[in-house]
């Protein structure tokens, strides 16, 4: 009965805590070992928002819907090297006009589904005893795509170089793990610091549930001029950083085959929408 009044308690207090808008996952410590092969397919929904956290909040003039299925995958080139890759898949609208916008009606209404920002990346071991260390660089391509009508834009407009340093433990019934690194990006773009860990509990047959903090700050030193369109949806703009919360949980159906879910929050948040983020996929191992 104690136990189970702890695991109430924790989930029930991250999704108080998730009950705000933005966050990203942190990045695995482990690699996989030779041959073998995690994938997953994956939805996220920020449903129709219109808000925009800034210095002075602003609403835009049509509601903004950013949907995007994303298959993910890491595979062990060898027992110390993984290769990743991802491919996302977005689908943004802009809206209905929005009530007290800040903005006159510039932006079109559309809908439109295209490529975001293909990832390519390499994580190496470095040490692996009570702790695991890796090293990572992921690589992100510009392969999105914006119109100007809308204001729709499906990434960023720039190439992203993620070095990062891992860091995880794993214990009998739960796990913790962090990052920190940075992202460098082309075209003018300000790059930032990142930093951020979670922890998960593994002591319930077949779930798994994690809470996660992420922190991304931008250093300010690009130099880009976006469209005003871009600029008022939101979109892969230049500056974007937040503090962000969120939970996640993950069920297996079986050793290789599961399902996971989760939402995602910001504790304060720049240039990003005002609006939770919310997720759910089916992963395979091999």
């Amino acid at each position: 009965m104690k136990n189970f009044k702890a695991y109430f308690l924790f989930v029930l207090t991250m999704l108080l805590l998730c009950l705000l808008p933005y966050a990203s996952n942190a990045q695995s410590a482990w690699v996989k070992e030779k041959g073998k092969l995690y994938s997953q397919l994956s939805y996220s929904s920020i449903p129709e928002y219109g808000g925009i956290y800034s210095d002075e909040s602003y609403v835009p003039s049509r509601l903004i819907t950013d949907n995007t299925i994303q298959l993910y995958a890491e595979y062990g080139l060898s027992d110390k090297l993984t290769l990743i890759g991802s491919v996302p898949i977005k689908a943004i609208k802009t809206g209905e006009t929005t009530a007290n916008s800040t903005f006159p009606l510039t932006i079109n209404e559309k809908s439109k589904t295209t490529l975001g920002n293909i990832t390519l990346g390499l994580k190496h071991k470095i040490y692996d005893a009570k702790f695991v260390v890796s090293g990572q660089l992921n690589i992100a391509l510009n392969t999105s795509s914006f119109d100007n009508a809308s204001g729709i834009r499906s990434g960023y407009d720039a190439y992203t170089f993620t070095p990062t340093l891992n860091i995880g433990r794993g214990y009998s019934k739960y796990y913790i793990q962090g990052f920190t690194g940075f992202d460098i990006r082309t075209n003018g773009y300000s790059s930032n610091f990142k930093i951020g860990g979670e922890a998960g509990f593994t002591g319930i047959k077949n779930i798994v549930l994690v809470g996660f903090l992420d922190y991304v700050k931008s250093f300010e030193n690009g130099t880009i001029t976006l469209p005003a369109s871009s600029l008022e949806t939101g979109l892969y703009i230049n500056d974007q950083e937040y503090a962000a919360i969120g939970l996640k949980g993950l069920y297996n159906f079986t050793p290789n085959f599961g399902i996971t879910a989760g939402m995602n929050g910001a504790l304060s948040a720049n240039n990003v929408p005002r609006k939770m983020a919310m997720s759910a996929g089916v992963f395979y191992k091999l």
